[in-house]
Protein backbone atom coordinates (compact mmCIF):
# COMPACT_ATOMS: atom_id res chain seq x y z
CA UNK A 1 0.00 0.00 0.00
CA UNK A 2 0.94 3.43 -0.62
CA UNK A 3 1.01 6.41 1.07
CA UNK A 4 0.57 9.96 -0.12
CA UNK A 5 0.58 13.41 1.07
CA UNK A 6 -0.72 16.46 -0.74
CA UNK A 7 1.19 19.20 1.38
CA UNK A 8 4.43 19.18 3.41
CA UNK A 9 4.09 21.18 6.23
CA UNK A 10 4.77 20.34 9.82
CA UNK A 11 1.98 17.82 10.41
CA UNK A 12 2.49 15.91 7.22
CA UNK A 13 6.40 15.51 8.59
CA UNK A 14 4.96 14.64 12.10
CA UNK A 15 2.63 12.34 10.21
CA UNK A 16 5.24 10.86 7.91
CA UNK A 17 8.06 10.47 10.95
CA UNK A 18 5.24 8.85 13.37
CA UNK A 19 4.19 5.81 10.40
CA UNK A 20 7.93 5.07 9.22
CA UNK A 21 9.08 5.08 13.04
CA UNK A 22 6.07 2.57 14.10
CA UNK A 23 6.62 0.15 10.65
CA UNK A 24 2.83 0.82 9.31
CA UNK A 25 4.83 2.23 5.93
CA UNK A 26 8.37 2.41 5.29
CA UNK A 27 9.86 5.18 3.67
CA UNK A 28 9.77 3.70 -0.32
CA UNK A 29 5.75 3.70 0.29
CA UNK A 30 5.68 7.23 0.66
CA UNK A 31 5.25 10.07 -2.19
CA UNK A 32 4.71 13.50 -0.95
CA UNK A 33 3.81 16.81 -3.44
CA UNK A 34 3.52 20.69 -2.55
CA UNK A 35 3.07 23.45 -4.65
CA UNK A 36 6.53 24.87 -3.24
CA UNK A 37 9.23 22.49 -4.54
CA UNK A 38 11.38 23.46 -1.66
CA UNK A 39 9.07 21.98 0.64
CA UNK A 40 8.69 18.83 -1.02
CA UNK A 41 12.49 18.94 -1.26
CA UNK A 42 12.97 19.76 2.56
CA UNK A 43 10.43 16.71 3.87
CA UNK A 44 12.13 14.45 1.13
CA UNK A 45 15.49 14.93 2.69
CA UNK A 46 14.69 14.91 6.24
CA UNK A 47 12.39 11.67 5.88
CA UNK A 48 13.75 9.51 2.72
CA UNK A 49 10.73 9.59 1.30
CA UNK A 50 9.84 9.53 -2.51
CA UNK A 51 9.12 13.30 -4.18
CA UNK A 52 6.22 13.53 -6.77
CA UNK A 53 6.47 16.52 -9.26
CA UNK A 54 2.84 17.40 -8.51
CA UNK A 55 0.18 16.01 -6.74
CA UNK A 56 -0.61 13.86 -10.07
CA UNK A 57 2.19 11.65 -9.19
CA UNK A 58 0.83 11.47 -5.73
CA UNK A 59 -2.78 11.14 -6.82
CA UNK A 60 -1.62 8.23 -9.49
CA UNK A 61 0.59 6.10 -7.11
CA UNK A 62 -0.78 6.19 -3.69
CA UNK A 63 -4.26 4.44 -2.24
CA UNK A 64 -4.31 5.91 0.47
CA UNK A 65 -3.85 10.20 -0.09
CA UNK A 66 -3.04 12.97 3.33
CA UNK A 67 -4.50 15.79 2.14
CA UNK A 68 -2.47 18.51 4.25
CA UNK A 69 -2.90 21.88 3.23
CA UNK A 70 -4.87 25.23 3.96
CA UNK A 71 -8.36 25.01 3.43
CA UNK A 72 -8.22 28.31 0.93
CA UNK A 73 -6.28 25.33 -1.18
CA UNK A 74 -8.50 22.76 -0.97
CA UNK A 75 -9.83 22.99 -4.12
CA UNK A 76 -6.48 23.04 -6.25
CA UNK A 77 -5.36 20.43 -3.90
CA UNK A 78 -7.84 18.35 -4.55
CA UNK A 79 -8.86 19.12 -8.51
CA UNK A 80 -6.33 16.63 -9.94
CA UNK A 81 -8.41 13.54 -7.41
CA UNK A 82 -11.17 14.49 -9.41
CA UNK A 83 -10.52 14.61 -12.90
CA UNK A 84 -8.62 11.67 -12.21
CA UNK A 85 -11.88 10.16 -11.09
CA UNK A 86 -10.24 7.46 -8.99
CA UNK A 87 -11.01 5.27 -6.21
CA UNK A 88 -9.09 6.50 -3.50
CA UNK A 89 -9.18 6.41 0.27
CA UNK A 90 -8.71 10.45 0.94
CA UNK A 91 -8.04 12.15 4.69
CA UNK A 92 -8.10 15.39 5.34
CA UNK A 93 -6.72 17.09 7.99
CA UNK A 94 -7.79 20.70 6.85
CA UNK A 95 -10.06 22.54 9.67
CA UNK A 96 -13.41 23.80 8.40
CA UNK A 97 -13.69 21.84 5.49
CA UNK A 98 -16.92 19.61 5.68
CA UNK A 99 -17.25 15.94 4.41
CA UNK A 100 -19.77 16.96 2.06
CA UNK A 101 -17.45 19.96 0.53
CA UNK A 102 -14.43 17.28 0.28
CA UNK A 103 -16.73 15.02 -1.58
CA UNK A 104 -17.25 17.63 -4.25
CA UNK A 105 -13.57 18.79 -4.78
CA UNK A 106 -12.43 14.50 -4.95
CA UNK A 107 -15.28 13.49 -6.85
CA UNK A 108 -17.38 11.04 -6.47
CA UNK A 109 -15.05 8.00 -6.05
CA UNK A 110 -13.28 9.13 -3.27
CA UNK A 111 -13.54 7.87 -0.06
CA UNK A 112 -13.32 10.50 2.10
CA UNK A 113 -12.53 10.44 6.00
CA UNK A 114 -11.97 13.83 8.09
CA UNK A 115 -9.47 14.20 10.83
CA UNK A 116 -8.48 17.03 13.52
CA UNK A 117 -5.65 16.64 14.55
CA UNK A 118 -3.68 19.27 16.95
CA UNK A 119 -0.15 20.40 17.14
CA UNK A 120 1.14 18.20 20.12
CA UNK A 121 1.18 15.72 17.15
CA UNK A 122 4.89 17.08 16.03
CA UNK A 123 6.05 15.44 19.16
CA UNK A 124 4.20 12.79 18.92
CA UNK A 125 1.91 13.25 21.77
CA UNK A 126 -1.33 14.69 19.96
CA UNK A 127 -4.78 14.22 20.34
CA UNK A 128 -7.20 13.55 16.95
CA UNK A 129 -10.70 12.66 15.69
CA UNK A 130 -12.25 11.44 12.86
CA UNK A 131 -15.24 11.11 11.17
CA UNK A 132 -16.46 9.16 8.63
CA UNK A 133 -17.62 9.61 4.61
CA UNK A 134 -20.44 7.72 2.88
CA UNK A 135 -18.71 5.15 1.23
CA UNK A 136 -15.68 4.37 3.64
CA UNK A 137 -15.18 1.03 5.30
CA UNK A 138 -13.82 -0.35 8.26
CA UNK A 139 -10.44 -1.09 6.86
CA UNK A 140 -10.61 2.73 6.05
CA UNK A 141 -11.35 3.69 9.73
CA UNK A 142 -8.07 1.09 10.68
CA UNK A 143 -6.16 3.00 8.03
CA UNK A 144 -6.69 6.04 9.79
CA UNK A 145 -6.19 4.74 13.48
CA UNK A 146 -2.84 3.26 12.42
CA UNK A 147 -1.82 6.22 11.34
CA UNK A 148 -2.89 8.64 13.81
CA UNK A 149 -2.11 6.64 16.76
CA UNK A 150 1.66 6.63 15.66
CA UNK A 151 1.41 10.57 16.73
CA UNK A 152 -0.90 10.45 19.69
CA UNK A 153 -4.69 9.45 20.27
CA UNK A 154 -7.54 9.07 17.71
CA UNK A 155 -10.77 8.53 18.45
CA UNK A 156 -13.81 8.24 16.36
CA UNK A 157 -16.88 10.71 16.02
CA UNK A 158 -20.11 11.69 13.97
CA UNK A 159 -19.05 14.90 11.70
CA UNK A 160 -20.97 17.30 13.82
CA UNK A 161 -18.62 16.90 16.65
CA UNK A 162 -15.50 17.33 14.78
CA UNK A 163 -16.52 21.46 15.56
CA UNK A 164 -16.37 20.11 19.18
CA UNK A 165 -13.18 18.70 19.32
CA UNK A 166 -12.08 21.73 17.26
CA UNK A 167 -12.55 23.73 20.02
CA UNK A 168 -10.93 21.25 22.86
CA UNK A 169 -7.98 19.47 21.46
CA UNK A 170 -7.69 21.91 18.29
CA UNK A 171 -7.13 25.16 20.14
CA UNK A 172 -6.47 23.52 23.34
CA UNK A 173 -2.61 23.81 23.15
CA UNK A 174 -2.88 27.29 23.40
CA UNK A 175 -4.79 26.96 26.23
CA UNK A 176 -2.64 25.03 27.84
CA UNK A 177 0.55 27.65 26.64
CA UNK A 178 -1.18 30.56 28.31
CA UNK A 179 -1.63 28.29 31.80
CA UNK A 180 1.69 27.94 31.26
CA UNK A 181 2.69 31.05 30.57
CA UNK A 182 0.52 32.31 33.79
CA UNK A 183 2.01 29.73 35.67
CA UNK A 184 5.68 31.17 35.24
CA UNK A 185 5.10 34.87 35.74
CA UNK A 186 3.02 34.13 38.87
CA UNK A 187 6.79 31.68 40.19
CA UNK A 188 8.37 35.11 38.99
CA UNK A 189 6.30 37.47 40.90
CA UNK A 190 6.91 35.03 43.72
CA UNK A 191 10.36 35.21 43.43
CA UNK A 192 11.35 32.59 41.66
CA UNK A 193 14.27 32.50 38.51
CA UNK A 194 12.14 32.92 34.78
CA UNK A 195 14.04 29.44 33.88
CA UNK A 196 13.69 27.78 37.03
CA UNK A 197 10.02 28.95 37.16
CA UNK A 198 8.99 28.21 33.51
CA UNK A 199 10.37 24.81 33.93
CA UNK A 200 8.21 24.12 37.21
CA UNK A 201 5.27 25.01 35.47
CA UNK A 202 5.98 22.88 32.22
CA UNK A 203 6.60 19.75 34.07
CA UNK A 204 3.77 20.28 36.34
CA UNK A 205 1.20 20.52 33.82
CA UNK A 206 3.43 17.53 31.54
CA UNK A 207 2.63 15.34 35.63
CA UNK A 208 -0.53 16.33 36.07
CA UNK A 209 -1.72 15.30 32.68
CA UNK A 210 0.12 11.97 32.60
CA UNK A 211 -1.68 11.70 36.21
CA UNK A 212 -5.07 11.65 34.68
CA UNK A 213 -3.47 9.10 31.51
CA UNK A 214 -2.21 6.54 33.59
CA UNK A 215 -4.59 6.41 36.87
CA UNK A 216 -7.68 6.65 34.90
CA UNK A 217 -8.88 9.21 37.76
CA UNK A 218 -11.19 11.88 37.06
CA UNK A 219 -9.88 15.20 37.54
CA UNK A 220 -11.50 15.95 41.08
CA UNK A 221 -10.81 12.83 42.39
CA UNK A 222 -6.92 13.71 41.98
CA UNK A 223 -7.43 17.84 42.67
CA UNK A 224 -8.59 16.06 46.18
CA UNK A 225 -5.39 13.89 46.68
CA UNK A 226 -3.80 17.27 47.07
CA UNK A 227 -6.36 19.42 48.90
CA UNK A 228 -5.77 19.41 52.60
CA UNK A 229 -8.47 20.93 54.85
CA UNK A 230 -6.94 24.61 55.60
CA UNK A 231 -3.69 24.08 53.30
CA UNK A 232 -1.83 26.14 50.67
CA UNK A 233 -4.00 24.04 47.72
CA UNK A 234 -7.11 24.92 48.71
CA UNK A 235 -6.52 28.41 48.99
CA UNK A 236 -4.68 28.59 45.55
CA UNK A 237 -8.03 27.22 43.79
CA UNK A 238 -10.06 29.24 45.77
CA UNK A 239 -8.54 32.52 44.15
CA UNK A 240 -8.71 30.46 41.34
CA UNK A 241 -12.59 29.77 41.08
CA UNK A 242 -13.03 33.98 42.28
CA UNK A 243 -11.15 34.84 39.08
CA UNK A 244 -13.21 32.31 37.44
CA UNK A 245 -10.59 30.14 35.17
CA UNK A 246 -13.16 27.34 35.57
CA UNK A 247 -15.57 29.94 33.35
CA UNK A 248 -12.50 30.84 30.98
CA UNK A 249 -11.71 27.88 29.76
CA UNK A 250 -15.61 26.68 29.49
CA UNK A 251 -16.36 29.97 27.45
CA UNK A 252 -13.12 29.49 25.44
CA UNK A 253 -14.07 25.75 24.09
CA UNK A 254 -17.48 27.20 23.33
CA UNK A 255 -16.21 30.15 21.30
CA UNK A 256 -13.74 28.38 19.38
CA UNK A 257 -16.51 25.50 18.61
CA UNK A 258 -18.97 28.20 17.32
CA UNK A 259 -16.29 29.81 15.49
CA UNK A 260 -15.61 26.16 13.72
CA UNK A 261 -18.99 25.93 12.55
CA UNK A 262 -18.60 29.76 11.18
CA UNK A 263 -15.74 28.66 9.18
CA UNK A 264 -17.36 25.42 7.87
CA UNK A 265 -20.87 26.97 6.85
CA UNK A 266 -21.39 27.29 3.09
CA UNK A 267 -21.01 31.21 2.22
CA UNK A 268 -23.97 33.18 1.72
Amino acid sequence: MQLGFIGCGKMATALIEGVVASGIFSKNDIIISDRYPAAVEAVASKCGVRRAVNNTGVVTEADVIIVCVKPADAADALDELKRASVDKLVISIMAGVPIAKLQELSGERARIIRVMPNTPALVHKGASAYALGKGTTEDDAAIVEKIFAAVGTIASVKEPLLDAVTGLSGSGPAYIYLVIEALSDAGVLMGLPRDLSLQLAAQTVVGAAEMVMQTGLHPAQLKEQVTSPGGTTIAGIAAMEHAGVRAALLSAVSAATARSKELGAPAK
